[in-house]
């Protein structure tokens, strides 16, 4: 009886160490969540992809992490990606991005999209909004719409639906487009507005309602980046939440920095105005000084463009290079779909990194990097995306820095040299604002952005002391140093530092579909 009681103890004892075994152990790092406020040095048990305890004791895991002088986070969430290529991931995953999301530009078809990522090696999370600039494009062409970036690139060769209002079937048209991929389980509506500024009042409300019938959000590069009025800055933050405000539609304003370029302080305020009257209003931003975008957008053409953008042709750089007045106008009149950096403010000049501080350190501001596309010219001078798996990535691929490292640059520039934010409030605006901004209509962000037990395990560990972005304009393919680890879904895609090859843990972030 005795040895049978025994037994039973040593079976029970056993067992019970048996259930604390994880498959991965984080010890001795200061974990930070920046919802419950938790700030101290714990170990981290993870099983299954999911947070399973936070402890001060001691625990054992078949993989050990020691993150000993080192904070320990929810990974980075990025709502404005635009480089879903397996190099674009490896980058981002660099620098503790766990999950990329195509917000504002978006695509259509969505099940499409969804469908060709899912057969490719993707370390990150992903998903993307409907776009509406792929139904507008298609309502004015008859052609497509086609779930790739050359759709978008080849379009800007023509005019009209960019600058014409829709006719009452073209408007239809679009809307189906745009509706069908909210069905498809699209993240919401992507509004790239400053690429088809023509477009008229009552469209853009329909967007905002249709976002409001379906309980979701629009992600909008507003109709106008100028720094003079008519058509300035300041006009389309006020459109944009003038429609939010009229439909109780959620919408939210991509780089507000860019849209803003020097009128930042009054763009602010009209979102604390709005945001004090319950208006349902969210807002990004990133730290440089410089945008990427197609060198025949919308916005660098028509009279006095140069005026309203403060802009000549050493504005724009492609590669390592500032453009000529010779080289701008081939590329706008030849290659208009050909992405360039364009410089909107000197970060060198202590009055206009101000103004990108207001708008990176505002507390109702979020990070989000609006990472772009790695390319590459061919023999011909083409620019073209690089789609290859090397790593790392080759040396004649260029891109915007922010690609490399916009998040690192928060904490390093942000944090570390400058103390323009705390710790906290930096994690904050790179993880658990952006899951917020996506939760109330996206169940699965509702356990990412947060350390706590039942969470996803997307998790970064960086040392405070050492993490950094090492892009710059001149050679932006650099990847971030300092970030030890990386976890996607409780799989190791960063180790040590280096980049797991083989990593492939990325789910898609979708809504439901619906019929």
């Amino acid at each position: 009886m005795y040895r049978t009681f025994v037994s039973a103890i040593f079976v029970a004892i056993a067992t019970t160490c048996s259930a604390q075994d994880y498959d991965i152990v984080i010890t001795n790092g200061r974990v930070i969540d920046p919802e419950t406020g938790l700030d101290a040095i714990r170990n981290l048990g993870i099983n299954g992809g999911e947070i399973s305890a936070i402890s001060e004791f001691a625990m054992d895991g078949s993989i050990e992490i020691d993150a000993t002088n080192h904070v320990v986070a929810p990974g980075f969430i990025d709502l404005h990606a635009h480089g879903m290529n397996l190099g674009d991931m490896r980058m981002q995953a660099m620098q503790g991005v766990t999950t990329v999301l195509e917000l504002e530009s978006g695509i259509l078809p969505i099940a499409d999209w969804y469908a060709e990522m899912e057969r490719q090696q993707t370390p990150l999370n992903y998903g993307a909004s409907a776009a509406w600039t792929f139904g507008r494009i298609a309502a004015f062409t008859g052609e497509g719409p086609v779930a790739e970036l050359s759709y978008f690139q080849d379009a800007q060769r023509f005019d009209d639906w960019k600058t014409e209002i829709a006719d009452p079937l073209r408007m239809l048209e679009l809307l189906d487009l745009v509706e069908q991929g909210l069905k498809e389980g699209a993240l919401g509506i992507g509004v790239n507005a400053g690429y088809a500024p023509g477009y008229g009042q009552k469209e853009y409300f329909a967007l905002a309602n249709m976002a409001a019938d379906y309980g979701v959000a629009t992600y909008t590069h507003v109709r106008y980046a100028s720094n003079l009025e008519p058509q300035g800055s300041f006009e389309a933050i006020k459109e944009l939440i003038a429609n939010a405000a009229l439909t109780g539609a959620h919408m939210h304003i991509c780089h507000i920095n860019s849209s803003s370029l020097e009128d930042i302080h009054a763009t602010l305020d009209l979102v604390e105005r709005a945001q004090a009257q319950g208006i349902n209003i969210t807002v990004e931003a990133y730290p440089y000084g410089a945008a990427n975008t197609v060198v025949g957008a919308a916005m660098f053409s028509g009279d006095g463009w140069r005026e309203r953008m403060s802009s000549t042709a050493q504005n724009f750089q492609l590669g390592a290079d500032r453009m000529t007045e010779e080289e701008l106008a081939d590329y706008q009149n030849n290659e208009p779909g050909t992405f360039v950096t364009w410089h909107f403010l000197d970060e060198n000049d202590p009055d206009a990194l101000a103004l990108l501080d207001a708008s990176v350190t505002h507390p109702a501001v979020m990070i989000a990097s609006d990472a772009v596309f790695w390319s590459y010219l061919d023999e011909s001078g083409a620019v073209l995306n690089y789609e290859g798996s090397d790593w790392p990535l080759p040396d004649n691929v260029f891109s915007h820095p922010r690609s490399a490292g916009a998040f690192t640059k928060i904490l390093r520039s942000y944090v570390r040299e400058r103390g323009l934010l705390s710790l906290e409030e930096a994690i904050g605006k790179m993880s658990l604002m952006p899951a917020q901004t996506l939760e109330n209509f996206v169940p699965q962000m509702r356990k990412k952005g947060r350390l706590q037990v039942g969470m996803d395990a997307d998790i970064v560990v960086f040392d405070p002391k050492t993490v950094a972005d090492l892009a710059t304009y001149e050679n932006a393919n650099q990847p971030a140093v300092g970030v030890q680890t990386v976890l996607v879904n409780g799989t190791l895609v960063v180790e040590n530092g280096e980049l797991r090859i083989e990593a492939d843990s990325g789910q898609p972030i979708r809504r439901q579909l619906q019929r």
